[in-house]
């Protein structure tokens, strides 16, 4: 088996995208990783939490709720909007990203997850920055609903660290607020985060929202031997103002 093998590259405004696979010696399996410029975007051995974040995300709707409209923003390795599919209530999941290499890289099925991912027919994998559609009016974009009954991001390491300094408006009372006009009522918004979830931003969303829970997703680390833990923010039902 070869220990590292380069799948695919680009250069974007963000730095040098690049997918690769190799073996892991302390799981014997074969590992996909995403990194940018030197930076670790993301790796398939560590997928609890993202598969979390849609869990977490759908279970906080109402219980009689059906047929639900999904935004993903953060398409990644694509265990996110697995996850989401696997919720039979799910009628339709946008997945947004904005590199469209990545977009590319499911469509040419070189992930484990892309077959199931892309011959869903759920699926809508959409190029968009996700940031700037929140940012504007509901139903400006044709391959988006109008409004979603949740909307799961997964984008950026934290809410006070972004993977782009032009993501940071959406973690503001403001911010929340314009991006919560794209949800149904009673509709949900759930956050991934690389670090347990914080009382600072707990509190920014207790703002626009009247439910509000900071979830800890603790999982195995074959690499360090121990456990690891990230982090998981669900907000429902978005107050008046």
């Amino acid at each position: 088996m070869h220990r590292f093998e380069e799948l695919a590259w680009v250069d974007t405004a963000m730095g040098e995208l690049t997918l690769r696979r190799r073996h892991e010696p302390s799981v014997d399996a074969e590992v996909y990783e995403v990194k940018l410029g030197e930076e670790y975007l993301m790796s398939s051995l560590f997928t609890v939490a993202e598969e979390e974040l849609s869990r977490l995300g759908l279970a906080a709707l109402a219980p009689d709720a059906r047929d639900l409209d999904v935004i993903v923003g953060g398409l990644g390795l694509g265990y996110t909007a697995i996850a989401a599919l696997r919720d039979e209530r799910v009628r339709s999941m946008a997945v947004v990203d904005a590199l469209p290499a990545v977009i590319d890289w499911h469509r040419a099925r070189l992930l484990p997850v892309s077959p199931r991912l892309v011959d869903d027919p759920r699926t809508r994998l959409v190029h968009a920055d996700f940031f700037a559609l929140v940012r504007g009016e509901p139903g400006a974009h044709d391959e988006l609903p109008a409004r979603a009954h949740a909307i799961l991001l997964d984008v950026d390491h934290t809410p006070s660290f972004p993977l782009d300094r032009s993501h940071a408006d959406l973690y503001t009372v403001e911010g929340l607020r314009r991006m919560a006009r794209h949800l149904h009522p009673g509709g949900v918004f759930a956050l991934w985060s690389d670090d347990e979830p914080d009382e600072a931003f707990l509190a920014v969303l207790g703002a626009v929202f009247a439910h509000v829970e900071g979830h800890v997703v603790p999982f195995d680390n074959p690499v360090t031997g121990g456990l690891s833990t990230n982090g998981v923010y669900v907000a429902r039902d978005v107050l008046a103002r």
